[in-house]
C-alpha cells in the first residue's frame, strides 16, 4: 500500500480544493448563466475521429498528447482532449442546429498526454463556453466579456491581461500563410525540427514556438495586419470598438495565433504573470468553420475555455463553509436524542458535527478540531425536562435552551 500513488499527471481534488474548484464551476455557471448560457455536459470519451477531424492529424494535440485506445468492441475512441469540438458534435447528433444561436456551458476534466508541472497535469479540468450561430462581431465581444466577468467575479481579473488579435477571414489567412511559408522556408536550416514539420502543414503555429532559435526568426516574420483585407479590419475594429465601450482593457498581441484553418477573425487570451511559464488562464476565438469539418451545416462559432487548476492557484478568499453545530451525547438514552436531534437541525439547514463516540471531553476537542460554533450538550436531565445545555464555543459561554425551539437558540450562530 505504501507504494501506491496517483498517476503521474494526476491528483486527488482534497476537501478544500475540491471547494476551490466548485468555487469556479458555480461562479462561472451563475455568471454565464446571465449570458444566457445554458450548461452542456459531453460525455469524456468520443470516437477519435471527433478530435482527428477538428484539431488535425497534424497538431501536437493529436500526434503527441492524446490518450487513445481500442475498446473491447474494436471501437477507436479517445479522452476528450479539449471540450469543443465536443459541444460541437453535440450540436450536430443533438438535432440542435435548427434552434440557433446556441450558447453552451461546460465544465470537467479534459485529458493530455503532457510532461506535469504546476498548472499543467494529464487530468486537467476546464470551463468553458461557446457561442454557435452567430457571425457578427457583436457575439465575440459577449464572450469575451463573459470571460471577463466570471474572472472577475472570482477576483482574478485584475491580475490578468488580455491579449487580443485577428485571423482575418479566410483569403487574408491564405494570403498570409503563404507570406508566413515563403518567408521561414528561407530560414528551414534554422527552425526547430517541430517547426520545420509545421512549415508544411499549419505555419502559423511556427509563430507559438517556444524554441529560442525560432523565436528569433519569428521577431522579422512577415505581420499580419499587413494582409488582412478591408472585411477582417472592419470585423476587428468592431470587436475593438466594442471592448471599449464596455470598458474592457486589452493588449494588442500581433503574434497571437491559432493554427487551424477553421480559425478566423477574433482570437484571445487572458495571461498572467503570477504562474511562471503557464500563464494562460482563459484562451478562445472565432472557428467559423469547425462545424462543417465535422459533416456539419457551415455554423460560425466563437468561445474559450479557461483551466480551473490554473485559477484556483490565484484565487483568494474562498467562502469557507458553514461552521456546524456539535452535538454532544452524555450517555443512556441520549444517544438516540442526539441522532434525532442531529437529524432535524440538518433538514432545517445547520450543519451538524455528530461524534460517533467518546466522551464529552473527547467529544468537544473533536467539535473544537472541526471549528464547530456551537456545541448541544445532551444530559438525561436537561432532556428529561425538554432542555439542553448550549454552549458558544467561541465565548465559552453555557446557558440551557427549550430543545422544542432550539432552531430559534441556534439563529444567531448561522
Amino acid at each position: 500500500m505504501s507504494k501506491l500513488q496517483p498517476v503521474r499527471g494526476t491528483h486527488d481534488l482534497l476537501p478544500e480544493e475540491a471547494r476551490r474548484h466548485r468555487h469556479i464551476v458555480d461562479t462561472g455557471l451563475a455568471v454565464s448563466g446571465r449570458y444566457g448560457f445554458g450548461e452542456i455536459e459531453t460525455p469524456i470519451f468520443e470516437f477519435t475521429d471527433v478530435f482527428k477531424r477538428t484539431l488535425g492529424e497534424a497538431s501536437d494535440v493529436v500526434a503527441k498528447e492524446m490518450y487513445t485506445f481500442t475498446d473491447r468492441g474494436g471501437e477507436e475512441l479517445t479522452l476528450r482532449p479539449e471540450g469543443t469540438a465536443s459541444v460541437c458534435r453535440a450540436l450536430i447528433t443533438g438535432g440542435l442546429t435548427q434552434n440557433l444561436p446556441a450558447k453552451f456551458y461546460y465544465q470537467g476534466p479534459m485529458f493530455r498526454y503532457e510532461r506535469p508541472q504546476k498548472g499543467r497535469m494529464r487530468q486537467f479540468h476546464q470551463i468553458g463556453i461557446e457561442l454557435l450561430g452567430a457571425a457578427e462581431p457583436q457575439a465575440d465581444i459577449e464572450v469575451v466579456a463573459c470571460g471577463a466577468d466570471i474572472l472577475d467575479a472570482i477576483g482574478v481579473l485584475s491580475r490578468t491581461t488580455l491579449e487580443l488579435n485577428t485571423l482575418g477571414d479566410t483569403d487574408s489567412r491564405k494570403a498570409y500563410r503563404a507570406a508566413l511559408v515563403e518567408y521561414f522556408g528561407g530560414h528551414r536550416d534554422r527552425l526547430s525540427e517541430d517547426s520545420r514539420r509545421r512549415l508544411e502543414l499549419n505555419p502559423l503555429r511556427i509563430l507559438d514556438s517556444k524554441d529560442e532559435g525560432d523565436r528569433r526568426l519569428v521577431d522579422g516574420a512577415p505581420s499580419f495586419d499587413d494582409y488582412l483585407n478591408d472585411y477582417s479590419k472592419d470585423f476587428f475594429a468592431a470587436v475593438v470598438a466594442g471592448l471599449d465601450a464596455l470598458g474592457i482593457a486589452y493588449h494588442r498581441n500581433t503574434r497571437l495565433v491559432r493554427g487551424l484553418d477553421y480559425y478566423c477573425h477574433t482570437t484571445f487570451e487572458f495571461v498572467t504573470d503570477a504562474l511562471g511559464a503557464q500563464g494562460t488562464v482563459m484562451a478562445g476565438g472565432r472557428y467559423d468553420g469547425l462545424v462543417e469539418t465535422m459533416s456539419g451545416p457551415a455554423i460560425p462559432g466563437v468561445g474559450w475555455a479557461a483551466g480551473i487548476e490554473r485559477l484556483a492557484l490565484l484565487v483568494e478568499g474562498v467562502t469557507e463553509p458553514a461552521r456546524p453545530i456539535a452535538i454532544v451525547p452524555m450517555g443512556g438514552d441520549s444517544a438516540m436524542a442526539a441522532l434525532k436531534l442531529a437529524h432535524r437541525l440538518r433538514r432545517a439547514g445547520f450543519a451538524v458535527e455528530h461524534g460517533y463516540t467518546g466522551n464529552v471531553g473527547k467529544r468537544l476537542k473533536r467539535a473544537a478540531k472541526v471549528g464547530a460554533r456551537a456545541a448541544l450538550i445532551l444530559g438525561e436531565d436537561e432532556l428529561a425536562r425538554g432542555m439542553v445545555q448550549l454552549r458558544d464555543l467561541d465565548a465559552g459561554a453555557q446557558d440551557e435552551a427549550p430543545l422544542d425551539r432550539i432552531e430559534e437558540s441556534l439563529a444567531r450562530f448561522r
